[in-house]
């Protein structure tokens, strides 16, 4: 592995993880699995320090955690929740915001309209976010952290409440980004079609603990 981008060193939190160490590659495509539980999504809100250790120390391109900026590091590192973060207005509105909260200059509708696309949502800009449904929320939550263009994402179950047909095609479309852009995306995910036609690098966890990780060489 080259530098990785995430250096974990002797990592406690609660009874949750225990990690003595771990690397995680940059530009890479990395899916973290395990059985619900073990930590996976734990591990992951941690890469941006939206929760922090007990002890140990995470160093993100050499700089521990703790020497970042909180806005500096969330706007670099970027995370989609599993359960998607909705705001009271259009899809438009709920696109724009993620901008607005980086403190970054508005986008056309062209633009938000093209990033729609990308994520297969057939909604126009002014339909409601309340009438969404659980897939459609997901996938504007993903339109909005594309947005932003980001060196890294932390994405948790991106695709859990798509069918097989959208997540294929969401995946196609996030990692042809990922790897032409030279993204870093760490997942979580529970499904082994994803990790099996995806991930570059798996890392498992169980009971809190590292039990495997590696890079895939067997991806299609």
């Amino acid at each position: 592995m080259n530098q990785p981008l995430f250096q974990i060193r002797q990592l406690k939190y609660r009874h949750i993880l225990f990690i003595d160490e771990l690397a995680i590659p940059q530009r890479k495509i990395t899916c973290i699995v395990g059985e619900s539980g073990s930590g996976k999504t734990t591990l992951l809100r941690m890469l941006n320090h939206m929760i922090s250790p007990d002890s140990g120390d995470i160093e993100i391109s050499g700089r521990s955690v703790y020497d970042w900026d909180p806005i500096e590091l969330r706007r670099n590192v970027v995370m989609l929740s599993q359960t998607p973060v909705m705001f009271p207005g259009t899809v438009r509105d709920n696109l724009i915001i993620g901008l607005r909260f980086a403190g970054r200059a508005p986008v056309t509708d062209a633009r938000l309209e093209k990033m729609l696309k990308r994520v297969r949502l057939n909604k126009g800009l002014d339909a409601e976010s309340a009438s969404l449904s659980g897939g459609e929320k997901q996938r504007v939550s993903l339109a909005r952290i594309l947005l932003l263009d980001p060196p890294v994402l932390l994405l948790d179950e991106p695709t859990s409440a798509l069918d097989e047909e959208t997540t294929r095609f969401i995946m196609e479309r996030l990692t042809g980004y990922a790897r032409q852009e030279k993204k870093t995306v760490v997942m979580v995910t529970h499904s082994s079609a994803v990790v099996r036609d995806y991930a570059e690098y798996v890392i498992e966890i169980k009971s809190g603990h590292v039990v495997k990780e590696g890079e895939r060489h067997d991806r299609r």
